[in-house]
């Protein structure tokens, strides 16, 4: 008989289809926030009306923004929006932008509550790996500036109660973790992300993908969320193609966004990751491939090498894209390559003589140890580098 336990996400609710300024508006009134931050992304706020409309719907609730997050989340970088925040006197973070501003808004809330003003102070706060495998994350106190995430990617970042920030000293993307770091609120407006690049929008549709593929083919999965997971896999599959072809598309657009949610339900419940998202958060910290471009060059490789032990559940990836009969890892790359995207490490700058630093740092990655086929050593890591390559 199989057990387990499903934890609900403290996620007060996702809004969609309306228009991000109005949402916000509606929801900081709810929550009576009085003081609110913005941290939107600076292309946004620079070359667009986005911030100017956000900053127009707070009217005098609007204390402060920043507009500086540089990929993949860096910790001094989150160290002087916290700061600019705790200046404003900051009671509500809002993020506005893609998956680095998503993370950083989560680290801006740990910082605000426990007074961290440097790089150094967040160093006790950080999830660690040991040898073994074995997770350990630290206990602490909850936020209590909390955090509204208008995402204009598809990266997922605000349906988790995890963040990503890199330690840039090491170059090592590290893990921060907190039930109350989920946002209390997700807007879904698929307008603004017209203006976010279509390569990154395509790109962290494959990171969705991979979240729901992952989950499907995890040894954690469940039956109650892989009806989720498949229809994420569905929708980003009919409607990134979409995107492609009509940038304005924007229903296709907000298709994908709810897939984001959708691919999130297994592991926002205790779904374990695979090597796909432990080799990909090394390939993001220590190699500055980005976010999206991570799971194309690394999931379709993943698959292949987990077949072995786990071809029954990735044959659910391949019946959610519509040709049970195909091998997963075959009809994810051919989708990837559809798509305009890279498919291998070459592709995004990646050389055979960082292998061997990949491998160190992806040992330290909790996710190594919960995928499928058991990986214990670094040259099995190299491995599936070697594919990939």
């Amino acid at each position: 008989m199989p057990t387990g336990m499903i934890a609900f996400q403290p996620i007060d609710r996702i809004i969609y289809g309306k228009s991000a300024a109005e949402a916000l508006k509606t929801e900081t009134q709810r929550l009576e926030a009085t003081r609110v931050f913005l941290m939107v992304s600076g292309t946004m706020n620079r070359t667009t009306d986005e911030g100017a409309e956000l900053r127009a719907a707070l009217g005098n609730r609007y204390a402060g923004i920043c507009d500086y997050m540089p990929p993949h989340t860096p910790r001094e970088a989150v160290i002087d929006a916290a700061n600019k925040a705790r200046d404003a006197k900051a009671d509500l973070i809002v993020t506005f932008g893609g998956g680095s501003w998503t993370d950083a808004g989560k680290v801006v809330q740990l910082c605000l509550r426990h007074n961290i003003r440097d790089v150094d102070g967040l160093e006790p706060y950080r999830a660690r790996t040991g040898p073994d495998g074995k997770l350990t994350i630290p206990q602490f106190e909850a936020p209590i500036v909390r955090q509204i995430a208008i995402p204009t990617t598809l990266s997922g970042g605000e349906f988790n109660s995890q963040a990503g920030c890199t330690d840039s000293r090491i170059k090592v993307k590290q893990s921060f973790r907190h039930p109350l770091f989920v946002p209390r609120v997700t807007i879904l407006d698929p307008a603004p992300t017209v203006h976010t690049p279509l390569w990154v929008f395509l790109s962290t549709g494959i990171r969705a993908f991979d979240h729901a593929a992952e989950s499907l083919c995890s040894s954690t999965s469940n039956p109650v969320w892989e009806a989720g997971c498949q229809q994420a896999i569905r929708l980003l599959r009919r409607s990134l193609p979409r995107v492609k072809a009509d940038p304005a598309d924007l229903e296709a657009r907000l298709e994908c966004q709810l897939a984001v949610w959708l691919s999130l339900t297994g592991r926002q419940h205790g779904v374990e990751m695979g090597a796909s998202h432990a080799i990909g958060h090394i390939l993001g910290g220590t190699c500055d491939v980005p976010h999206g471009y991570t799971s194309c060059v690394m999931l379709p490789h993943v698959l292949r090498y987990n077949r072995s032990v786990n071809a029954a559940r990735q044959r659910l990836v391949a019946e959610a894209m519509g040709q049970p009969d195909r091998d997963a890892g075959d009809l994810v790359a051919e989708f990837i390559a559809e798509l305009g995207l890279p498919g291998h490490l070459s592709e995004v700058g990646v050389t055979r003589e960082q292998f061997g630093v990949i491998a160190k740092n992806t040992m330290h990655d909790p996710w190594l140890y919960t995928n499928p086929r058991k990986i214990t050593s670094p040259e099995q890591i190299i491995e599936i580098l070697e594919a990939a390559a």
